[in-house]
Formats: structure tokens, sequence, C-alpha cells
């Protein structure tokens, strides 16, 4: 990062007030090349930003202290909130740790699904703190913090399309996605992150995504060449509900998914459709026994100050 931004108290305006949109994130590749010595994994990953997320409010108060609210009850709204942790980095950062900020999500995305809820409502808070305190840090400045904050945070920091390296940190930008139509569909239950990596240390990985093919699709802006690279390595590990997982993309690809795939480490799965008629009818029929079901389009980066 460059030199720190302080604060004057002649800027606090106190009462100030910004929204923020985070939107999910959906993993069109994702590979796992090995696990490192600091205990994470070299990953690779094309990644992208869609319609469907949250709404975060965040305001500034005369009581200092960050204070964070949801609308989902099972949600944590101390420090095990990824948001708290990144308002509280960036106070840090701008030495401005005195600072009263509250923090509402009004939350859409699913818990434990793989499309990066919290590191989506992180990325927005940083994002948001920026717009409120008028600080004007880059979109690297941002990254950067958000490094700190969690894996995937860097990513959601602009979205778009980007393919994603190391724990996720290394973004490189790609073209963005051509137009389509997404349904996601989310299980009943959720994947522990730990114990999948876990199970795929213990496995010979044999069959790894064509990335380079990906983005190669993704330059022609070709829906079907993506739709059959689209791979994550997870869906190889052996487990009971994996194998649920694939029930769902047998729907998706019945009903006019040109590919389906899981996102992250589950449990959500989404297809990808070139005709929104076929998107709505088929998450018709997954909303019959599934509660979370939506369709979304895909989303360009955000823009920042120069």
């Amino acid at each position: 990062m460059k030199e720190t931004v302080f604060i004057n108290s002649d800027q606090k305006n106190n009462g100030a007030e910004v929204t923020e949109f985070a939107g999910a994130k959906l993993n069109l590749t994702l590979d796992v090349l090995s696990k490192r010595e600091d205990g994470y994994h070299d990953m690779v990953m094309v990644m992208q930003t869609i319609s469907l997320g949250d709404r975060l409010v965040l305001r500034t108060s005369d009581k200092p202290g960050i204070r964070v609210s949801t609308s989902f009850r099972y949600v944590p709204n101390d420090e095990r909130n990824l948001g708290y942790k990144a308002a509280k980095e960036f106070l840090q950062a701008v030495g401005d740790e005195q600072r009263g900020i509250e923090i509402h999500m009004e939350k859409t995305i699913p818990v434990g699904a793989g499309m990066a809820g919290g590191s989506a409502d992180a990325a927005a808070v940083l994002r948001g703190m920026n717009r409120l305190l008028d600080t004007r840090m880059r979109r690297e400045e941002l990254e950067k913090l958000a490094e700190r904050v969690g894996s995937d945070v860097a990513f959601c920091i602009a979205g778009g399309t980007s393919l994603a390296r190391g724990r996720g940190e290394l973004l490189e930008d790609l073209p963005p996605m051509p137009e389509c139509f997404l349904v996601v569909c989310k299980p009943g239950f959720s994947i522990s992150t730990p114990e999948l990596f876990r199970k795929i240390d213990r496995m010979n990985v044999r069959s790894h995504p064509d990335t380079e093919g990906m983005i190669k699709a993704i330059g022609a802006g070709d829906l079907r060449e993506m739709a059959i690279r689209m791979y994550n390595v997870f869906e190889d590990v052996d487990d009971r509900r994996i194998r649920s997982i694939a029930e769902i993309k047998g729907v998706l690809l019945d009903h006019g998914a040109l590919g389906a795939v899981m996102t992250g480490t589950g449990s959500a799965v989404f297809g990808l459709f070139h005709e929104e008629e076929n998107a709505r009818s088929c998450c018709e029929v997954l909303g019959k026994n599934y509660s979370f079901c939506r369709i979304a389009v895909p989303t360009g980066k955000q823009a920042f100050p120069e």
C-alpha cells in the first residue's frame, strides 16, 4: 500500500451513510494444485461475480466502535464476521481506530454455499468505508487490505471476471463474461470447507479443469465452449453430499443448461443458460424441491477512484 491516509476530526461527518452491493461469487473452474507449508493450498480458479448478492448500509456514529447487524440471525456480528474484521482493518490502516461505524447486512447470499458470502460482504465494507470516509484508496490498495481479511476478499473488491491463483489473492483481469443467465441452486445442507480440503489432500487428483481453454472461450465470448470447460475438482471427492449435488446438475442439464458445476467447496450448484425462458423454467422445477433457487446474470467490475 502507499502512505497511510489519516482522517482529521473535521472529516468525521457523523451520521453519514452509504449503501454497497455485495455480489456473490461463482467458480467457473476450480483447481487445487498442492498444499503449502503455511497450511493453505495453491489454487487456480476462474471466478465471476453475479447480480445476486447482499445489500450493506454503512453509517458513521458518534459512539466509538464497530457494530454489525445482519438479517440472518445465525450470522455472527462480532470479530468472527468478515465484515467486522474488514472495518477494523480499514480503520487501523487510516489511523482512525476510535471511529464509530454501524454496518447492517441485508443478506441474500446463502451461508455455506461456496458463493463467498462473507468475503463479498467484507469487500463491500472496504469499498463502502472508502466512500464513507472519502479516503480515495485505489483498487490495488483495497485489495492489499483485503488479503489480510480473507482469501476471496481481494477478488470481491472489484469482482467481474478474473483468474485467481495462490490462495485466491493473485488476480488477473479477464474479459467480461458474455451475456447469459445463471440458475443457482443450494441444497438444504452445507459442506465443511476444511473437511473437503482434508479429503482432497488424501486423494490422487486425476482430472483438472482446462483453465487455459476456459480463458480462451471467455475471450472469444463463446458460451458453449465455456460451458463444456466448467469443472471443479471438489466434485471428485468421495462424499455422499457430492452425489446429491450431481442430482441438481442433472436437472439443470435436462432443462437446457449448457453446463453445470458446483461452486467453491459447495454446496451451491449453478447452470449456464443461453435462453432466459429455459432458465426460468428450470428454476421453477428446482424450486419445488429446494428452498434456495435463483436466477442471476454475470456482473462487471467495480469502478474506483483514479
